[in-house]
């Protein structure tokens, strides 16, 4: 790595840094302003409200906005370097384009990494500690919180591929239940059928426990029928698949995602759709920081009238494009029969596009 790298590169780095630090100082207080009134009503002292919620909401906002901040940097500062004629030099030196983005394409990449990471692993804990704080003290008719929204009544899905599960109802706090059954089929023929009166979660044990037992088990030409006072069953489904809420899917790790989704696919959820596309954003949005950056250096290389200011309105209509496009593929992804996959990375495809557009047309 040549100086002009090590330059390139730390005063990009630095760049970014002071603008996240700088916008999420501005995005806090602002949230402040909006949600003083619950957390006036909540009743919990300062550093309460700070590890309860803003440990969540920050890097929650901080991942959602990261490719904005990155573009933001990125053309601040090339729009400096631009006016200080400092690309100018750079170029007339002998060296290529491609070879004058390379610094900002590898301190690309680390951001892209970290963002990456973040939403794999960091972002769900957070959006968890946030969507509890909402779900008890902000929008309490969302969460399981709410005593209306505790009980949930004729719950069906699919066990397995040939057993299916049915719940007259569960209490997602007490965790217990009434009217439970399961059905096991093959060649649309009945072979095994259990109905309890009651039903409730053992935390210790990790296990369902059933009251009122009666199992029938379908034969040929007969049929056996045993009763049991109580039993311990285990079963591919947990309270947490019970008491789903709009907060889940944001709050499980990428391997906790992927089983869930799996899951579900067996069951033929009707949620699949949104799951998919949560799962494919986590991969879909890190990449975008790279093609913001090449969007951002081909714009901002250019020295033009106006300066940096040019560069930003540009930039920051961009991106507006850009969460306008991304926000109308997922409306039509979970809502309607748009494939989720191509939901989350067709806005990478087009400004893809634009930015292979851009980089040709920048000045060489």
């Amino acid at each position: 790595m040549k100086k002009i790298d090590r330059y390139i590169l730390f005063k990009f780095l630095s760049t970014f840094f002071f603008c996240l630090i700088l916008l999420t100082t501005i995005v806090v207080v602002v949230d402040i302003s909006e949600h003083t009134d619950d957390f006036v009503k909540s009743k919990l002292p300062v550093w309460r409200i700070i590890t309860d919620y803003y440990f969540g909401f920050i890097p929650r906002i901080d991942a959602m906005l990261f490719p904005l901040f990155v573009f933001i940097s990125v053309i601040f500062f090339t729009s400096k370097m631009a006016g200080r004629s400092e690309v100018i030099a750079i170029l007339s030196s002998g060296v290529s384009y491609k070879r004058f983005m390379l610094p900002f394409f590898a301190g690309g990449m680390i951001l892209a990494s970290i963002l990456w990471v973040g939403y794999q692993y960091v972002v769900p804990k957070a959006n968890f500690i946030w969507g509890n704080f909402e779900k008890k003290y902000v929008d309490v008719n969302k969460g399981r919180y709410n005593a209306n929204n505790s009980y949930k009544q004729d719950i069906y899905f699919k066990l397995n591929s040939d057993s299916y599960v049915g719940i007259k109802g569960y209490d997602t706090v007490s965790k217990t239940g009434v009217g439970f059954f399961v059905q096991q089929f093959k060649d649309n023929k009945i072979l095994y059928n259990l109905r309890a009166t009651n039903f409730s979660w053992d935390t210790a044990v990790k296990k369902w426990h059933l009251q009122g037992v009666s199992e029938r088990r379908f034969l040929e030409k007969s049929e056996t029928v045993k009763n049991s006072e109580k039993l311990v069953m285990t079963y591919n489904f947990k309270p947490i698949d019970l008491g789903k809420d709009e907060y889940l899917k944001d709050q499980m790790s990428t391997p906790e995602l992927n089983q869930f989704i799996r899951m579900e696919k067996m069951r033929g959820s009707e949620t699949l759709s949104s799951l998919l596309v949560e799962r494919y954003n986590r991969d879909a949005v890190p990449f975008s920081v790279l093609i913001l950056i090449v969007i951002g250096v081909s714009l901002a290389s250019r020295k033009v009238r106006g300066g940096s200011g040019m560069h930003l309105a540009i930039g920051v209509l961009l991106c507006v494009v850009y969460i306008l496009f991304s926000r109308v593929s997922l409306v039509f992804a979970t809502k309607g029969s748009f494939s989720p996959w191509l939901a989350a990375w067709i806005p990478n495809f087009f400004f893809g596009l634009i930015a292979f557009y851009l980089y040709k047309r920048a000045p060489k």
